[in-house]
């Protein structure tokens, strides 16, 4: 795999996970800490972005 095409898809997965926060966060029945996790599986996948870009 490339190092373009893993970036690509690193940046897949973090839209992904950004739109599961935002559904979560308007539904009532959400639990703050699936959304806190969430949001920290976000970070990890966007600190990753930045070294592959960075390198």
């Amino acid at each position: 795999m490339s190092t373009s095409s893993h970036v690509a898809e690193l940046r897949k997965k973090h839209q992904m996970l950004t739109d599961k926060v935002e559904a979560a966060q308007r539904s009532p029945g959400s639990s703050d800490y699936d959304i806190a996790s969430m949001k920290k599986q976000k970070l990890k996948l966007k600190e990753e972005i930045s070294r592959f870009e960075s390198a």
